[in-house]
């Protein structure tokens, strides 16, 4: 009778050993496919950031008479000033500082117009394509390190 007491106290150490086994083959099928749809969800959040740079290049070229030739330019000012040309306060501040939601922007002025490039901070990790656009609006992408140019495929 002790015996039959002690069976129902407990899990066996085989029972125990196989729950783990699931457990380990469920996260290693999961993690993967959460990864992928973190660097997806980060991809797609560029792409609307990089909208976001057109519509404040829009605006700052209607309020100065050129485009912005840098996030800063686009960015809020510091210390309470009024927006001027150097802080016209159409970006917040994150994407302004040029790092965000793991890729880095940046903002170039090119044959009188502008260039924005986005690029993974860790290539694979934070994001698997590099981005440009320009004042044409359209988004061009690579899927490889190296950044986008405007010769690279459009994103469809």
């Amino acid at each position: 009778m002790f015996t039959n007491r002690r069976r129902r106290r407990g899990f066996s150490l085989i029972e125990l050993l196989i729950v783990i086994a699931i457990i380990l083959i469920i996260i290693t099928v999961a993690v993967p496919k959460y990864q992928s749809a973190m660097k997806f969800a980060r991809e797609t959040a560029v792409m609307e950031a990089i909208k976001t740079i057109h519509s404040a290049e829009q605006l700052y070229y209607s309020t100065y008479g050129k485009y912005a030739t840098s996030l800063t330019e686009l960015g809020p000012p510091t210390g309470g000033s009024a927006p001027n040309p150097s802080a016209g306060d159409y970006i917040d501040g994150t994407l302004a500082a040029g790092i965000k939601g793991g890729y880095k922007f940046t903002v170039t002025a090119n044959n009188g117009g502008y260039a924005v490039n986005a690029n993974p901070v860790t290539f694979g990790v934070d994001g698997g394509r590099t981005f440009y656009s320009d004042q044409s609006h359209i988004l061009h992408e690579n899927f490889g390190a190296e950044p986008a140019t405007v010769n690279s495929p459009e994103h469809k």
